[in-house]
């Protein structure tokens, strides 16, 4: 008979926030991801920085709104565990739902810094993870800090492993292929939402080479989705009028492990899209062609990820020490592996043994 698995329901939520607000659009996200529960969705996917609005006015930065626009977006982050995050885990416990969306994140210890953060909540309502974009493209690196590679990470999930990037990462081709190497099998793709980011054909190029479902979540904001205050900020281009903030049309859909759409895309409306699932489809298409298994050549290619979180600054009551030893190993004090241990044992730092060296 062989192994059987269930079909699950995936959930593209394609919805404008209230824009810079964070907790009207906090609020707004907790009924949509209880809308997908009902639906009966096991995972709820929203797009890229939808908590609150993709900061599109970062391209004008010299306009003169660029400052207080600025200001809204850094107090409008939202900071990882907050009360924010706590209202979307509560949401995704009553939905028994698993949700991934994209925060604007704000560094909780220097509250001056922003993360594209997609934000992975368990049905149980705790965080299972957040992952933090690489590389901020063109005007976002304005807004926008870099994340490093310990957030490269897959979650076992009822339905199966679930992973997910932002926007351009899926252009970068590494950042993918380190999920594509741990044997992703639904991913959440999320975008600020619109064709000229190029999120149909690198969403489902991805589908196709990781063999994954990938729900891939654009933003919505239509002109009637601005607050009229930034709906009135607009400039001159060519002898064209267009808005400080970019309309995003959102072009939201779910793509099979085979490339193909299963939902739309739907662009201009709010909606909720689903679409069925199972782990089987995936495993089937990985045998077609497994970029982390038979379709690879490791004897040809190595890939090397860095989960080391970056570190701004170390304190420790060893580190003095340390620098003792580095000093003691240059100046020939320390010249043998046996003296080394000895030296880092005295600092309570365990040295792992090294094949082949004298100890």
């Amino acid at each position: 008979m062989g192994d059987e698995f269930q079909d699950f329901t995936l959930a593209a939520v394609q919805a404008a926030p209230v824009y810079l607000d964070r907790d009207a659009s906090i609020e707004k996200a907790c009924g949509l991801i209880e809308q997908a529960g009902a639906k009966g969705a096991d995972l709820a996917v929203f797009g890229e920085t939808w908590v609150s609005g993709y900061a599109s006015f970062a391209a004008w930065a010299n306009h003169p709104a660029f400052g207080g626009l600025l200001r809204k977006f850094v107090l409008n982050g939202v900071e990882v565990p907050s009360p924010a995050t706590d209202a979307l885990c509560a949401a995704a416990r009553r939905a028994g739902c698993d949700v991934a969306i994209g925060i604007a994140e704000r560094d909780a210890t220097t509250g001056g810094s922003i993360y594209a953060t997609l934000l992975f909540i368990g049905r149980d309502g705790s965080i299972l993870g957040k992952h933090r974009k690489l590389k901020p493209t063109m005007y976002e690196r304005t807004v926008w800090g870099e994340g490093d590679g310990s957030s490269l990470r897959l979650y076992e999930r009822p339905y199966g492993k679930l992973g997910g990037l932002n926007c351009w990462e899926h252009q970068m081709v590494l950042p993918g292929y380190a999920l594509i190497s741990q044997g992703i099998q639904v991913h959440a793709g999320v975008w600020p939402g619109g064709t000229f980011t190029r999120q149909e054909v690198l969403s489902r190029a991805f589908a196709m080479q990781a063999s994954a479902y990938v729900v891939m979540a654009g933003g919505l904001m239509r002109e009637q989705d601005m607050p009229p205050d930034i709906r009135e900020l607009t400039m001159t281009i060519d002898g064209k009028t267009r808005h400080l903030v970019t309309p995003c049309d959102g072009d939201s859909g779910i793509i099979g492990p085979d490339g193909e759409f299963l939902a739309g895309p739907v662009s201009n409306e709010e909606t909720i899209l689903t679409a069925t699932g199972n782990t089987g489809t995936v495993m089937f298409q990985k045998m077609v062609a497994d970029h982390a298994g038979h379709y690879t050549r490791p004897d040809v290619f190595e890939f090397r990820v860095n989960r080391t979180p970056k570190r701004i600054a170390e304190f420790g009551e060893y580190a003095a020490g340390v620098q003792t030893v580095h000093g003691a190993i240059r100046d020939g004090a320390i010249g043998t592996m046996r003296e080394l241990a000895g030296a880092l044992d005295d600092l309570h730092i365990q040295l792992e043994a090294v094949p082949g060296e004298d100890a």
